[in-house]
């Protein structure tokens, strides 16, 4: 089935899907900037409102340069700790091709050993 031009079928889907879940990552980097211009506007204290105000321009970037430190050493502790990794293993034990790839490796290492050992 074609709709303008395009070719409707699940290879179609699977592809936008994966545009969807790349884009997902940049827009996460610009609702982390938004983020930090809410925290900054949402002091209701006068002194504090009062200094952020007039020092917008001082303020703001180094709370953003710390923001960013505080996430490079919250990515430094998840790389460090593997929970990446531990995440990434969990999510190929899920998956049914994964698994049938695997299986299929191990069964040609088998087949390997047993020859190899005759």
């Amino acid at each position: 089935m074609k709709l303008f031009g395009i070719q409707m079928n699940r290879r179609t889907f699977v592809r936008w899907k994966i545009y969807i879940d790349r884009a997902r990552m940049y827009i996460g980097y610009i609702s982390f900037v938004m983020i930090a211009f809410m925290f900054l506007n949402d002091f209701e204290n006068e002194s504090v409102r009062h200094f952020l105000d007039e020092n917008k321009f001082i303020t703001y970037p180094v709370i953003m340069i710390l923001f960013m430190i505080f996430s490079l050493v919250l990515g430094r502790l998840d790389t460090k700790l593997g929970l990446r990794k531990e995440e990434m293993r969990n999510a190929s034990t899920e998956n049914p091709v994964m698994m049938e790839i695997l299986n299929k490796l191990e069964n040609i290492e088998t087949r390997q050993n047993v020859s190899s050992s005759q």
